[in-house]
């Protein structure tokens, strides 16, 4: 079991990793057809998900995924408003969100290293 459960989290850190690097090429390989436009962007927040799970499935390791996650989604998500002028009524709540997730599960992180030792 533990040697599938590896195997899926890299896997999944892999295609994660294509789809943020190289999202339109992940989309023609995948589905026929190269994304365009907003699909990109949503390619990326997938990818960013799918590095996250690899990172949760590594085994013992939950609780980085999310804060892997949560971190990432962050930075791309400020990033994307910032520079990338794409701005919908939600995305700066969902920002705030994801700062405030990534600064509880930081906590927590650190919090379970010290009981730990």
């Amino acid at each position: 079991m533990n040697k599938v459960l590896v195997f899926a989290a890299v896997s999944e850190t892999v295609t994660g990793l294509a789809l943020l690097i190289v999202p339109s090429l992940v989309g023609q390989l995948l589905l026929g057809t190269e994304l365009t436009g907003i699909a990109i962007t949503v390619a990326r927040v997938a990818g960013i998900a799918l590095i996250a799970l690899g990172v949760a499935c590594w085994p013992g390791t939950p609780l980085v995924g999310m804060l892997t996650y949560s971190a990432a989604a962050t930075l791309y998500l400020a990033y994307v408003g910032l520079a990338g002028g794409l701005t919908g009524i939600l995305l700066w709540p969902a920002v705030v969100l994801h700062v405030i997730l990534t600064a509880l599960l930081a906590r927590a992180s650190v919090s379970g290293r010290e009981t730990k030792t």
